[in-house]
Parts: structure tokens; sequence; C-alpha cells
């Protein structure tokens, strides 16, 4: 099963390069030559290079070559998701213009006529020789008489394979300068970093004196070989800013090792909040080195959740692993974060994927907070995201308890988002007693 999957995929793959080339290079010029070599190049080393990121980053490279690696190979991937995508649109267009050259191409050309006004007579002059004698006038060649010459029409696209031609540099260079302005929009999105999203959640057990709290929930920062220090400084600002009275770190903070990221993610240690800052682990943490982790961010002040329960004045506060702890032993465990909690109390869980809310509406939680999808990320990745998730973004309730989920502040892969901006949300909590 596995085999015939790889076949597929790399099958896929091929067909959708072999494209990409064709509408790019093959069809865009007249015959075999530099050009084409040269595009065949590109697309065949951008892969390559892809590639090499994905499994240098999951082998545990020196992360050097990670750096190295990372920036080519994963916007080569962003982009040629995009040039797929519009030589797609393209082969929509592709024989509107075609039709609209040929039609203009058939179209008549307006003759010009040069009709000419009688010359007055002057008085007393002698009559001219009678119709049909030729104008002797020596002001005018008996050239001139065919008129003023024509001006030239606009140009005309050439016919036939010329004209092919000309259409598929059109659609092509079309389809490029789209596919790179959105592919640059999406990564200015994400490095210039999170902008802050606000949501107020009404909670039915929420006392009074709890009315207007406000969690800061940040997700899925994916500190590794593209984002750095630079970029968690700027969540961590971000965060500060708000003046939240609490802040939840809610799984996949790094891609790799404390050796190689421990230096990036030292700005955690300014997160500042009334109630402090809590952690939980997401599936990233488990292919990095979760323990090592939890006990990084424990080190610098943050509090990791691990199926664990803490009871605020307000409201309980609870944290389950993520899923993809289960191959190590150390999957989530609701009844142990959850099992006996006195169930008057409002409770709030931090569980990373939003695939957890099942568990969450069996152990009567109020409100759970995720992140995990990034909101599909790249689109129409959101299609992708809404099949294996509940709720890819925003709030949903099911049954008594409702779901919050982040877009997540930063980028897996490509560091490039559309359609999905990354955010760092401020969940104001409601008392439905106020």
């Amino acid at each position: 099963m596995v085999i015939v999957f790889l076949l597929v995929t790399v099958s896929v793959l091929v067909a959708a390069n072999w494209y990409l080339w064709r509408r790019l290079f093959r069809d865009t010029t007249r015959a075999p030559g530099p050009a084409r070599r040269a595009g065949a190049a590109l697309i065949a080393g951008g892969w390559v290079l892809a590639i090499c990121a994905l499994v240098a980053e999951r082998a545990g490279a020196p992360f050097w070559l990670q750096r190295t690696l990372a920036w080519p190979g994963f916007l080569w991937l962003a982009l040629s998701i995009y040039l797929l995508l519009a030589l797609l649109v393209g082969e929509a267009v592709r024989p509107l213009l075609r039709r609209y050259l040929e039609r203009r191409d058939r179209a008549p050309e307006p003759v010009a006529t040069d009709v000419r006004q009688p010359e007055p007579i002057p008085a007393g002059a002698p009559p001219k020789e009678a119709a049909g004698t030729p104008d002797t006038d020596p002001a005018r060649s008996p050239s001139d008489d065919s008129g003023p010459p024509r001006e030239d029409g606009p140009e005309q696209a050439p016919a036939g394979p010329s004209r092919r031609l000309f259409v598929s540099r059109v659609v092509a260079g079309a389809a490029a300068t789209a596919a790179l302005g959105t592919v640059g929009y999406g990564s200015y999105g994400v490095l210039r970093g999170p902008r802050v999203k606000r949501v107020t959640v009404p909670l039915a057990k929420l006392p009074r004196g709890a009315h207007g709290f406000r969690i800061a929930v940040v997700s899925d920062v994916h500190l590794g070989p593209v984002l750095g220090r630079g970029f968690a400084q700027k969540v961590v600002d971000t965060i500060n800013a708000t003046q939240p009275d609490l802040i939840a770190v809610v799984g996949d903070l790094v891609d790799g090792s404390v050796k190689d990221l421990g230096p990036a993610a030292a700005p955690l240690a300014q997160l500042k909040a009334r109630h402090g800052a809590h952690f939980v682990t997401g599936n990233h943490e488990y292919f990095s080195g979760a323990e090592q982790w939890v006990d990084e961010v424990r080190r610098l002040g943050l509090r990791p959740l691990e199926n664990d329960r803490t009871e605020l004045p307000y409201f309980d506060l609870a944290g389950v692993n993520d899923v993809a702890g289960e191959s190590e032993g150390q999957g989530p465990d609701f009844a142990k974060a959850l099992g006996d909690r006195d169930t008057a109390r409002a409770c709030v869980l931090l569980a990373h994927q939003p695939v957890q809310i099942h568990d969450a509406v069996e152990h009567g939680v109020d409100l759970q907070l995720s992140g995990h999808t990034h909101g599909g990320q790249l689109w129409p990745g959101s299609l992708l995201a809404a099949a294996a998730n509940p709720t890819v973004a925003g709030l949903e309730r099911y049954g008594d308890t409702q779901l919050y989920v982040s877009r997540g502040a930063g980028a897996w892969g490509p560091p490039t988002r559309v359609g999905a901006p990354s955010d760092i949300t401020v969940v104001e909590l409601a008392s439905r007693q106020a």
C-alpha cells in the first residue's frame, strides 16, 4: 500500500513538473536550445533543493546545511504550487486569446478615399477644359491623383505557429508574474510578524470576577532554519503588547533540537502575564525531541502542562500532550488531566490539534484552545485542512464545548502564507453572570 502511494505521488509530481516545463519553456521557444535546457535544470534543481531541505530537517543535518537548503528549497515549493495554479487558469484564457487574435486578423480594414472639392474659379478667369480633360495644374503631379498614402493599421499578431508562440508567451509571462507576486507577498506577511486578533468567548460557568480575562493564544511559531531569534522576538513583543492575563503556547514551537534552536527560543523568557505563560506540546515537538524542549521552556519560565491541570482563581486551566506523543508513550491523557476536577468550575483546555475536541466534550471542557492547521497556510490548502480537522480556524461550538483554533504565528516549510494570515489571538472570556 505504501509503495502504491509513493508511486502515485511520484507520478503526479513528474507529470506536474513536465507540464510546468512545457508551458513555461517548450511552448515559449521556437526550437530546442539553451532556454529549454535551462528551464529543465531550474525545475529539477528546485525540487532537489526542496527534497534535500525536508530530509535535512528531519535527519538532524548540521544546522548550517539546513539553513542553506531551507530558503531556496522551501520557497521553490511555494512557487511551484502557484505557477501550476496560474498556468491551469491560463488554459482557460489561452483559447479565448487565440480566438480574439484570429478575429482581429480577419477583420477588413477601412479603405480611405480622397474626395476632392472643386476649386473656386476667380472672376474673369477663363473656364477650364471640358470634363474628362486631365487637369494640367503644374503644382500637382499625376502621381498625386492616387490620394494620400494609407497609414498602416495596428501591428497584427503573426498567424499560424507564430500566433501560438505569441499566446504561449503571454500566458506564461502572466502566470510567472502572478506566482512570483503571490509568493513574495505571502512571504512578506510571515516575515513581518503575526498580527493580533481579538475574540470574545462567553462561558456559562465563568464567575463575574473573571469577566474580561484575557488569554493570549500563540501556536505554530515553528522556529527553525528559516524563522529564528529575530522572529521569536517579534512574537514575544507582540504578545506582551496585548498585556494579557495569561499566555497559552499551544504547540509546534520549534523544528529542531535545543542545541540548534536554544538561542532562537531565548526571547520566550521575556513573556509577561499576571498568571504566567503555559505550554503544551505539538506534533513537531516530538519530531524535535519533546522531553528536551519541555525542560527548555520550563527553564525559560513557561509552565509545561503535560496531561496536567492548574487551578486559577476563576477557572481550571488544563493541558494535554499532542497525539503524536503516543508513539513515545507520551500521548494525551484526558483522565489524568481532567478526571478528578470540580465540574462546577469553568475549564479551559490547551490541546494542540483540533481533533482532540471530541475527548474534550466527553470530559466537560468549556473551551479548548488549539492550533496545528495554520488555517491551511497556502490556499487551497485550507480545503485539505478542512478534510482532516473539525475546525480549520476560528471559533465553533461542539455541544457544550467551544473550540477556538488559531492560524498560528509562523509557518512550516515555505515561509509563506496565502489566504491564511498569521495571528496571535487574544481570547477575552466573558461571564454570562456579568
